[in-house]
């Protein structure tokens, strides 16, 4: 290791561990009962246009909602999730979207029936579709997840994609990436043989990943994995992000040729609150610019 990289790296922990400091005095005091009971339950529903030329003009318009990381089982129950789901059909999405760790501890969850059944009622005429995260795969998760999207009528995609017709007969690509902590995430499988003039969204459980992209045809990732830090601290941003997201933890992101846009999840994990960064769910509006470019 070089001198540079190895003062970087000293530089970088001892940065973490006055975060955490920081973060630690915060939360045992007067921000602990904030934290741990009101703001994990403040959803904040976000809105973005996304634009391209390569988006049909048939596609305009078209909505996509965005969830990520319900991590039911932990902090978050089957009851909270009815109301989400209630919530998104009230949106009337057109295609959703679900990127990773449905449960948080498969093996171990007793309600299966009942969240496959309400993923099963979300609505969307275009398509639901998932991916695996790393708790999907964790607790002996991965035949259970397949077993529960299948039933629920999302197509879980694993390095994979698809054309998504509408009924113009026009196309955009949905492409899927294996957990890139616990599976195997293969991104020249995933976006093989994708038209480079056509418009590509690529689900990632990882937010980070999208530094494998390269020049793949990937013009827009979606991610979660982050939850934003679950807690962030004013001026100082995050104090803690799980591996896969260190670079990219909240919002959007230009990365070469790729839009990537990482939405801070639903539920938490590990320790159960949230501070400067509450729960999320996002809609997209499909905005064609053909014929505009000129």
């Amino acid at each position: 290791m070089k001198i540079e990289d190895a003062k970087m790296t000293r530089r970088s922990f001892i940065k973490q561990i006055y975060k955490l400091s920081l973060g630690t005095i915060f939360l045992s005091s007067m921000g602990f009962g904030y934290a741990r009971y009101i703001e994990p339950r403040q959803l904040k529903i976000t809105r973005h246009p996304l634009q391209s030329v390569k988006i049909p003009i048939s596609f305009d318009g078209t909505r996509i909602v965005l969830f990520s990381d319900t991590h039911i089982g932990f902090n978050y129950t089957a009851d909270q999730f009815s109301k989400l789901v209630n919530l998104i059909n009230e949106k009337a999405p057109d295609i959703i979207f679900f990127t990773g760790d449905l449960l948080d501890a498969p093996n171990k969850y007793k309600e299966i029936g009942k969240v496959t059944q309400l993923l099963k009622d979300l609505r969307a005429p275009l398509g639901k579709f998932s991916i695996y995260g790393n708790h999907d795969h964790g607790g002996y998760g991965s035949e259970i997840i397949k077993m529960i999207m299948k039933e629920a009528d999302f197509e879980l995609l694993v390095n994979e994609n698809k054309k998504l017709y509408n009924k113009m007969n026009d196309y955009i690509y949905i492409s899927g990436l294996d957990d890139g902590m616990l599976g195997k995430p293969d991104p020249v499988k995933a976006l093989q043989k994708i038209e480079s003039n056509v418009y590509s969204i690529f689900l990632a459980h990882q937010p980070d990943l999208v530094k494998s992209i390269g020049n793949l045809p990937a013009d827009l990732q979606l991610s979660g994995h982050s939850h934003g830090g679950q807690v962030q601290l004013p001026f100082f941003g995050p104090i803690f992000t799980p591996y896969g997201a260190t670079t990219y933890y909240e919002g959007f992101y230009q990365v070469g040729s790729t839009q990537l846009y990482v939405n801070r999840g639903i539920g938490t994990t590990r320790v159960p609150f949230r501070f400067f960064s509450p729960p999320e769910l996002t809609i997209f509006t499909l905005r064609s610019l053909k014929g505009r470019s000129e």
